[in-house]
């Protein structure tokens, strides 16, 4: 079974959750799960280098050991840690952890003094008053812990990020294509839609044979069960827990079902609408005028024959895009060439992992003509960030840098905090001297939706500051979005000529689409940037050309599509 980054990311998460339970040394705990984050961000498979015989990168945080671990997981699918730790844990321990306000200490008390292993077992505890009883907890510990329950069996199962998710969908149509029978096959619905995370997958294959296709689905390798399987369509569940809608139509109707599984739901009953007025029918077999098929091969022939030019699948969300192209042309929307330089990241001087030097040729290889090297400031202690005097001696490290450079130009810059009552980290006469100020939230997320708006606008204020980083300050799946008044957030940043920035890191996609449109009709440029850490992670600017693409960007709205002459002419505030 192939192994992925996010199948040994999960199993150094577990290691990390075992060892907690266990009481283990708290540097060792948070060292497998800093692996586990590396690891599960990292842009390349690394079971793929370790299987070819090539040696791992230099990861942060991955030692020796660590680096033999994800070579045993990569080679064996196990790690003999997690399974011994498995064997003195009961698994159903690490379910408690889930339970919001349980830690480590409150699960080992719960199965301590209450014999408490499991969900349940916590439910009918706390129905019956004992938690109280413990030490350490009380009266009113018992009704928030029944609360959450409650909230966890009536939410959703959490979807994959979408580079989570692009692991297994690519892997699984890369094996499929290799079915002689496959004449063409996308990747369909909500992944080619780029949205931010991913519930399912759907696969859509043109074949005149689906019974050999069917087959080489339900054998891959890494199918845990078999939900559904007829003559063209079948529904299978991953190893991972992802489920895969596979659909085999005839080439003839391959860009109507492109289109129908493609979504959204919205979108596609309002082109059905559409048809409808004009006597058609539209489904996932083709565009019908009574029994005659007029359309479907293609998908430009599906919007063709309701009077449309072809709309982006980013666009395709039900939100204009179908009024706006039947009286106007559609946003050329950016695209990755379109991207000049990168306007955020960090080096092994805060918390990145590589050399100004290799940060340099990375971008380079990337096709960047600029990078702005952005360090947290000294605010940020957990990051090693910078303070007056370090900051200074890398602003001469990479004026001497650049003179050495060819193809590239660092940007001196700093990712500066913003503290909770809106000032900056660090002083003007030290924010002056910089080629670009980000300034981000890291702290007191919090505060009431009004004193957070102050936060920011009075951080806009400030004469150096330059682009407004993840302005949501969102980590999808673990802290929403800041509550903000977004239209006067983005109004003073125009006001102010303040820039907003698209943090291309998958787990923040911050600016969200919508925000992102309304940045665009607003007139305000966003600045997508990678946050790069490591010399892998410039690829994260693809996600952000995809979230950029949902906002409805062209490259006009975008900061650094600009060549440098023309940059370092926007940012300057007089």
């Amino acid at each position: 079974m192939p192994v992925h980054n996010a199948d040994i990311a999960a199993v150094f998460e577990q290691i990390a959750e075992l060892l907690e339970l266990q009481g283990a040394n708290p540097f060792r705990v948070r060292a497998y799960r800093n692996a586990a984050r590396t690891v599960g961000d990292h842009g390349r498979d690394l079971a793929t280098r370790v299987v070819s015989g090539e040696p791992l990168p230099k990861l942060p945080g991955i030692g020796k050991d660590l680096s033999a671990k994800i070579r045993e997981i990569a080679t064996t699918g196990h790690c003999a840690l997690l399974e011994r730790l498995h064997h003195q844990v009961p698994a159903a321990l690490t379910e408690l952890l889930r339970v919001p306000g349980l830690g480590p200490k409150r699960v080992r008390a719960l199965h301590q003094g209450l014999a408490v292993n499991t969900v349940a077992q916590l439910r009918r505890a706390a129905q019956a008053g004992r938690i109280r009883e413990l030490p350490g907890f009380g009266a009113k510990t018992e009704p928030r812990i029944l609360q959450h329950l409650r909230a966890q069996a009536a939410a959703p199962e959490t979807p994959m990020l979408l580079p989570v998710a692009a692991q297994y969908a690519e892997a699984l149509a890369d094996w499929l294509r290799g079915a002689q029978q496959v004449q063409q096959l996308e990747i369909a619905g909500s992944y080619r839609r780029r949205r931010e995370t991913v519930g399912d997958i759907d696969i859509l294959v043109a074949s005149d044979e689906p019974a050999p296709v069917m087959q080489r689905l339900t054998g891959y390798d890494e199918v845990r069960e078999i939900l559904a399987q007829g003559s063209t369509r079948a529904s299978v569940v991953l190893a991972c827990g992802l489920q895969v809608d596979l659909r085999v139509v005839e080439s003839a109707a391959f860009g109507a079902a492109l289109h129908y599984f493609t979504g959204s739901k919205a979108h596609n009953i309002a082109i059905r609408k559409r048809a409808q007025a004009r006597g058609l029918k539209v489904n996932e077999y083709g565009v019908f005028r009574d029994k005659a098929r007029v359309a479907g091969e293609t998908e430009e022939s599906v919007f063709a024959a309701v009077g449309l030019p072809w709309i982006a699948p980013e666009l395709r969300e039900d939100r204009g895009e179908i009024a706006w192209a039947a009286r106007a042309p559609l946003p050329r929307l950016i695209e990755r060439a379109d991207l000049r330089g990168d306007l955020h990241c960090h080096s092994r001087a805060s918390d990145g992992n590589a050399t100004l030097e290799e940060l340099a040729a990375a971008a380079r290889a990337a096709g960047l003509e600029y990078l702005a090297i952005t360090e947290h400031s000294q605010r940020l202690t957990i990051a090693h960030g910078l303070g007056t005097e370090r900051l200074l001696q890398q602003c001469e490290e990479i004026d001497a840098l650049n003179a050495q450079l060819d193809g590239i130009v660092l940007l001196k810059g700093i990712e500066v905090d913003i503290l909770e009552d809106g000032r900056l980290d660090l002083p003007d006469a030290v924010l002056g001297q910089l080629d670009l100020v980000i300034g981000a939230v890291h702290s007191h997320f919090d505060l009431s939706p009004a004193r957070q708006l102050r936060r920011l606008m009075r951080a806009m204020d400030h004469p150096h500051l330059h682009v407004l980083a993840h302005p949501g300050s969102r980590e999808l799946g673990k802290r929403p979005l800041l509550d903000l008044d977004w239209l006067r957030l983005v109004r003073h940043a125009r006001r102010r000529g303040c820039f907003l920035e698209l943090n291309a890191q998958p787990k923040r996609l911050d600016l969200t689409d919508v925000h992102a449109r309304l940045a665009r009709e607003e007139g305000v440029l966003v600045a997508i940037s990678s946050d790069a850490h490591t010399v892998d992670d410039f690829s994260n600017l693809d996600y952000g050309i995809g979230q950029a693409r949902r906002g409805w960007l062209e490259a006009a709205d975008v900061l650094n599509t600009r060549p440098l002459d023309a940059l370092r002419g926007l940012l300057r505030r007089d």
